[in-house]
């Protein structure tokens, strides 16, 4: 294996091959930032460029698009409370109150500091245990993942903090909407009065972006007198001042990188779901769990942290089996087949110089978007000295060419718009959002695999009741479930408590 490291090690000293990784990085900064334009899109889009290039060559602009795009949906999340992609969601929740109490700078700094750490931390895992982490990814069955499903689920007790009621009408109504479109197994419609843009369900980052920014527009829109002031100041502290802080937080960083590395290896998970998890891991462990919500370093750092360790995790089965971990990575797949490779155990013994090039180059991508992100973010933090009366309407302009630009369907900007008004109702009458996103994340993935669950058993409830008992994996799920779900019951009676003295 050193050998190999070693052969992989002398690829980076190729200018070629660190103009590649730095031109991925910085287009994918630029793509997460914006609303609409997610990872997937910016490595298919740039798949057909790579056909000239050497394999390593191009799989590192590839590599560095998809990580760089991860981290930087933070910026627009933490500045404009809309996040930039779907894995940026957990980090609005503490990043944007940062943000308004004049500490932009800070949580910018947190959330690069973190995402590139926990991309590092991942990439380690794929270079020394990648193989025994795939064959564990593959003990998970449909109960394994209908119980992951369920354990995401729980989390909205942690989100609900003080409103635990609301939280689950929230969440509740993020399962009913993910159950529009077809069925996952007989393929009927559901809910879709005849659209065909809701054949398939709401788009995730339609809805997205409908749920935060528009609520945000008219937020914005309301305060008339405060129409040509600036939505709040920015802070203009170095960004390296806040490096010493990480390592007060060396244990949070160290969970969350895990979270998002186990996360990431289970194949259709996702991002999202690895920051949510590790923002209610931090919370849970945290001395000052008040604080998340409001403004929390903690739940800033978990969430990046973490959703940027699911990136080296989805490579992880990707490379070793060929069983890509979510959509980028069916992306990426096609492009490592595109050059004449294909994943399994020989990519690192016959094309072993590409293979650990192209890991290594991830080594160097998530180094590089630390410098490239701090100084574009230096750059975004001016929008939130815009005039509101000028903000307002170019966000919703970028909602709508984001929601646009999915599908090229104008059905989507219509979708943004109907999730963007129950956004605002939820936002009116002091409902939490998050939990609505984490119900429309997991509802598809708990429904699918319960009734796949069920097909196996025959439709026996018993049957099926005895899976999740018996099989190790699901009994462990099944406990974390029930821990988390307990913790939650506390923590609402002691909050409801502190309220009534």
């Amino acid at each position: 294996m050193f050998e190999n490291i070693l052969i992989g090690l002398s690829s980076l000293s190729d200018p070629i091959m660190l103009a590649a990784i730095a031109a991925g990085v910085f287009g994918g900064v630029l793509i997460g930032i914006l609303p609409g334009l997610t990872s997937t899109m910016g490595v298919a889009l740039l798949i057909p460029v790579t056909f000239s290039m050497p394999p390593q060559v191009g799989l590192a602009m590839l590599g560095g698009i998809y990580l760089a795009s991860t981290y930087s949906g933070a910026i627009s999340a933490v500045l404009l409370n809309i996040p930039g992609t779907p894995a940026a969601v957990a980090t609005l929740l503490d990043g944007h109150p940062m943000s308004r109490r004049g500490q932009s700078t800070r949580a910018l700094a947190l959330a690069t500091f973190g995402s590139s750490i926990g991309g590092l931390l991942s990439v380690v895992a794929l270079l020394f245990i990648a193989p025994p982490l795939a064959e564990f990814s593959l003990r998970f069955g449909s109960p394994e993942y209908f119980l992951l499903a369920v354990f995401g689920i729980t989390v909205i007790a942690s989100l609900s903090a003080g409103a635990m009621e609301k939280g689950i009408i929230a969440g509740a109504l993020g399962l009913l909407l993910s159950t529009i479109g077809n069925h996952p197994l007989t393929g009927e419609m559901r809910f879709t009065m005849d659209l065909p843009s809701l054949y398939d369900g709401i788009p995730l980052v339609v809805s997205l972006i409908g749920l935060y920014s528009v609520p945000e527009v008219i937020s914005m829109i309301s305060k008339r007198k405060q129409s040509n002031k600036p939505v709040f100041n920015a802070d203009k502290t170095n960004p390296m001042a806040f490096m010493p802080e990480m390592f007060k937080q060396k244990v949070n960083v160290l969970r969350s990188s895990l979270i998002g590395i186990i996360v990431g290896i289970i194949p259709g998970v996702g991002c999202s779901v690895g920051g949510f998890l590790a923002y209610d891991a931090a919370k849970r462990s945290s001395k000052k769990p008040e604080e998340f919500g409001n403004g929390s370093p903690e739940g800033v750092v978990a969430s990046e942290t973490s959703n940027n360790a699911v990136t080296g995790g989805t490579l992880i089965p990707l490379l070793t089996l060929g069983v890509p971990g979510n959509p980028v990575t069916a992306v990426l797949l096609g492009g490592i087949m595109i050059h004449g490779l294909r994943p399994g155990p020989d990519l690192f013994t016959l094309n072993a110089d590409i293979t650990y090039g192209f890991i290594l180059s991830l080594f160097v991508a998530n180094l590089l978007f630390v410098p490239v992100g701090l100084f574009v973010a230096k750059y975004c933090v001016r929008v939130i000295q815009i005039p509101r009366s000028i903000l307002a309407p170019s966000i919703l302009a970028l909602a709508a060419i984001g929601s646009y630009s999915i599908r090229g369907s104008l059905d989507d900007v219509v979708i943004m718009l109907f999730v963007g008004a129950i956004g605002f109702l939820l936002q009116f009458f002091s409902v939490p959002r998050a939990p609505l996103v984490l119900g429309l994340v997991l509802g598809t993935l708990a429904e699918g695999e319960l009734a796949r669950s069920l097909a196996l058993v025959h439709g026996d409830l018993g049957a099926f009741a005895a899976q999740l008992v018996t099989r190790p994996i699901s009994a462990v799920i099944l406990l974390l479930c029930c821990y988390a779900l307990y913790q939650g019951i506390v923590q609402h009676r002691k909050n409801s408590k502190m309220l009534d003295e």
